[in-house]
């Protein structure tokens, strides 16, 4: 292989890559990444998250487009390749990192009188971006914590609307090219794949990001794990030569795009069906999060690491999906405000200082978790006392140390931090 983004596809593919640093959702490409021709007719331009182009003898053809700050990026390095019209553009799903990149090819078309570009997506993105508009100071604050965004952050009140939708697929023509699109609850309700078998090509959206599927995201909306690894299974079987993610690196050859697709539903397959069998025998949520957990040979994997997601996080998730949110403890069915509780606790352990004390220990002894709440009861407390907020910092600080997820460091970061922004970042991704 050659070439910038071939070659380090094929690094990362053998394990020779630090994708705690590198993975683009780990915090590490965002604006450099890069864009090439990796097939003949084939761009792909790497971010945070991707954009892949296809050129046909109607235009250019883009599936996902890209997130707001980096909209003209992504242009000027199509235009470095092609200069023919955007002739449509599909968005993979309606995650804002994904769906704001148009807007250059729309004011170019514009300018040279040509015919604007199409934009399809499924039928449920018009409702997410409604939502999101319902939403957004909410969405703004919990992508503040899970990227350490300053509170200088907003959210999005205006979207790109889709100029034709579909519910279950839909075939469309460019060329000689037939671009096949299926839907897939998975990340989200209104996931898209596309499939371009004259080409061999595979885009696969966000059902396959080169990490542990995001389908536990603690802080956003319900995720469909055992769909998504039917939608899984299913492009696995297609024989595709060449797949271009939604996030992460490009997969060239059949045996090793059917392996990473197959090993990532069997992931998923695992987490749902073991958290089922659980609740069907009447366990807590407790008890199935303490003994669920992922076959080591997939977390072997390169492509399925803990880097943004967390597996403990996907079983959550197929709780709340079939149980709600009653987690199976009686005294969580209405408890007491927070802080109260945390001042009786404190009063019964002999005062907040005693308590982060106790919390420290615990953290000596490796029982980070416990020794997390312990400190958080004391904060909680006493949140003026500068002792119990050392311990509540320093605690939190190490336990975001030893996290894997994106997600867990985030919201450890901003505990210590004392639930305020304060530490720079990444860039947001959808809800």
């Amino acid at each position: 292989m050659s070439g910038g983004l071939l070659e380090r596809a094929e690094r990362a593919w053998n394990g020779e890559l630090d994708l705690t640093r590198e993975h683009p959702l780990s915090g590490g490409i965002r604006e450099t990444g890069g864009g090439e021709e990796i097939a003949p007719g084939v761009f792909f331009s790497t971010t945070l998250s991707n954009v892949a182009a296809f050129r046909t003898n109607e235009g250019l053809v883009l599936v996902d487009t890209g997130e707001f700050g980096l909209a003209s990026m992504h242009h000027e390095r199509i235009r470095s390749w092609d200069h023919s019209r955007l002739n449509l553009a599909v968005f993979s799903h309606g995650h804002i990192d994904h769906v704001f990149g148009v807007a250059p090819f729309e004011e170019e078309a514009r300018a040279n009188g040509w015919p604007p570009p199409e934009v399809i997506a499924h039928e449920a993105v018009p409702a997410r971006f409604e939502r999101y508009v319902l939403t957004a100071g909410y969405n703004a604050v919990i992508n503040q914590r899970q990227f350490g965004l300053t509170d200088q952050f907003t959210w999005p009140t205006e979207y790109p609307q889709p100029d034709r939708t579909y519910r279950d697929s839909l075939s469309v023509k460019a060329g000689a090219d037939r671009f096949e699109l299926h839907h897939a609850r998975g990340e989200t309700d209104d996931h898209t794949w596309t499939w371009v078998p004259s080409r061999r090509v595979l885009c696969s959206g966000d059902l396959f990001i080169w990490a542990t599927p995001n389908a536990g995201n603690p802080q956003k909306v319900q995720r469909y794990p055992r769909e998504w690894a039917r939608a899984l299974r299913m492009m696995a079987d297609l024989g595709a030569e060449l797949l271009l993610p939604g996030h992460g690196f490009l997969i060239v050859g059949a045996g090793r795009i059917r392996q990473a697709l197959s090993d990532t539903a069997e992931l998923l397959e695992h987490l749902h069906d073991r958290t089922v069998e659980m609740m069907n025998a009447g366990a807590t949520l407790d008890e199935i999060i303490h003994t669920v957990t992922t076959p080591a040979h997939l977390l072997d994997r390169p492509y399925l690491q803990p880097i943004y997601d967390d597996p403990e996080f996907v079983v959550r998730n197929v709780w709340r999906l079939y149980g709600g949110w009653y987690d199976g403890n009686p005294s969580r069915l209405k408890p007491p405000r927070d802080s109260e509780a945390a001042a009786e606790i404190a009063a019964l352990a002999g005062g907040a200082d005693r308590l982060a004390a106790t919390a420290r220990e615990r953290a000596a002894e490796g029982r980070l978790r416990l020794a997390a709440h312990l400190a958080d009861l004391a904060w909680r407390a006493a949140p003026d006392d500068p002792t119990v907020g050392s311990a509540h910092r320093e605690i939190f600080d190490l336990l975001a140390e030893t996290e894997s997820s994106v997600m867990a460091k985030g919201i450890y970061r901003w505990a210590a931090g004392g639930g305020t922004p304060s530490r720079p970042g990444h860039p947001a991704k959808g809800a």
